[in-house]
């Protein structure tokens, strides 16, 4: 992702868990009854707007992406304040609304509660962030399903409609079938699964823990869709 952004010129910041409020290291995406989810979502906005002071930033092209629990923290950031972010990726996440305990994410990483609750509607004048949503078909961690959810309930929260499958394969990395839903014209939503992908960042560094160099590259196709949503404000 660095060299991506060194390449062409835009900045990112890596918001990092601290191991006293996770021993794993992960954001508590799900802990919204408690408010502590909130909470860590409030301190990554401070981190956001601090770069935003620092830096030449164009308030109009924000956007989160995020691995696993950071996957449902960048939704839940998202679905907090839509207004703020033109575009979010969940890579290998579990869609808002389907956790608010740690019981429940358990329950939804093993896909046994597959459906999203309603989210809350829009309010006047707001726009949807662009969704694009990466998961592996041999995810062991957070069941597959959840990429589908995550994708079909983001799409229906303004009556986005699927549109027909289609399957990509580069050279020899995983094949992958992405899926657009649709508003009109607008791309809402897209879905990219990736048949043979575990738990881990599609196309990522060999070696380090939670990373597949097979791809395809998620930093790539990330930039990408951020890109389109920037450039034509998801239409």
């Amino acid at each position: 992702m660095n060299r991506l952004a060194k390449r062409q010129r835009f900045l990112v910041r890596y918001p990092e868990q601290g191991r006293l409020a996770n021993a794993a290291g992960c954001w508590n995406w799900y802990e919204t009854r408690s408010g502590r989810a909130q909470g860590e979502a409030g301190t990554i906005e401070a981190a956001i707007d601090q770069v935003c002071l620092l830096q030449p930033v164009d308030p109009e092209r924000i956007a989160l992406a995020g691995l696993s629990a950071g996957a449902g923290m960048a939704a839940l950031l998202a679905t907090r304040r839509p207004e703020r972010f033109r575009a979010i990726a969940m890579h290998s996440g579990i869609a808002p609304g389907v956790a608010y305990s740690s019981a429940t994410a358990l329950m939804a990483m093993g896909g046994h509660q597959a459906r999203a609750m309603p989210l809350a509607p829009l309010a006047a004048g707001v726009r949807l962030p662009g969704l694009l949503v990466i998961h592996g078909s041999s995810d062991l961690v957070v069941a597959p399903s959840n990429g589908a959810e995550a994708a079909r309930s983001w799409a229906a929260r303004i009556g986005a409609k699927p549109g027909t499958p289609r399957n990509i394969q580069r050279g020899a990395r995983y094949p992958a079938t992405i899926t657009d839903y649709r508003s009109g014209r607008r791309l809402v939503a897209s879905l990219c699964e990736v048949k043979g992908l575990g738990h881990a960042w599609s196309g990522g560094a060999a070696g380090q823990a939670y990373s597949d160099p097979k791809g395809p590259d998620a930093s790539r196709m990330i930039w990408a869709f951020m890109v389109k949503q920037f450039a034509r404000g998801g239409d």
